[in-house]
């Protein structure tokens, strides 16, 4: 990889963006590259838009993402994907759980819920890889791990070999979840291996 890496995480407050970031800024310096995480950009805590940039190559210059650069928008609830979809550069790849969070215009009445954004995303053109990452983190133990399943089923788009972003995440997370966070890794591999067989 010669040149620089962008990735943008987005989800709601309290999904596990930051961990996701560290874990792919871990991964690229295991990798031997420069690595910049921006810090989180929104309400981090209270379930609203976040957004967090890791940038990754032989030279990194600045940890923000602007609009056009991100090669990967990876994203843990589909509304915040459609948001962000100006930051996707020509040819770059949105990955995304189907998880739908009610946002607060729609909880209050204000507004509805958009139907069908996968659908209405590939439409213009853009390449889309979703699975629901929140049920691949159930059956790995906890709901949690949604984070790490979306890391596995964007595991080829990174630049990284599977066995570093193990590595990194076995790094990342407490003993105690370890396990978990294994079984998450591999049901998102597991989900993306079944997406290249159709």
């Amino acid at each position: 990889m010669d040149s620089v890496k962008s990735i943008l995480i987005t989800g709601v407050g309290g999904q596990g963006t930051l961990l996701a970031a560290r874990i792919l800024g871990d991964a690229a310096i295991r990798s031997g590259y420069e690595a910049k995480v921006s810090e989180v950009h929104g309400m981090s805590q209270r379930g609203g838009s976040v957004v967090t940039y890791v940038r990754y190559g032989k030279s990194v210059v600045s940890p923000l993402i602007c609009e056009g650069e991100a090669d990967v928008i990876l994203s843990f609830e589909v509304l915040e994907a459609a948001r962000c979809l100006p930051y996707l550069k020509k040819g770059g790849v949105v990955v995304t759980s189907t998880q739908e969070i009610n946002p607060m215009p729609v909880i209050s009445g204000a507004a509805k819920y958009p139907g069908d954004l996968i659908n209405q995303m590939k439409a213009t053109g853009v390449r889309v890889i979703s699975a629901d990452a929140l049920s691949i983190a159930r059956a790995a133990g906890s709901i949690k791990a949604s984070n790490v399943a979306l890391i596995g089923l964007g595991a080829d788009l990174f630049g990284f070999s599977h066995d570093v972003l193990y590595e990194s995440i076995m790094s990342c997370v407490p003993e105690k979840a370890k396990a978990v966070n294994e079984a998450a890794f591999k049901g998102g591999l597991a989900a993306a291996s079944q997406r290249h067989n159709l």
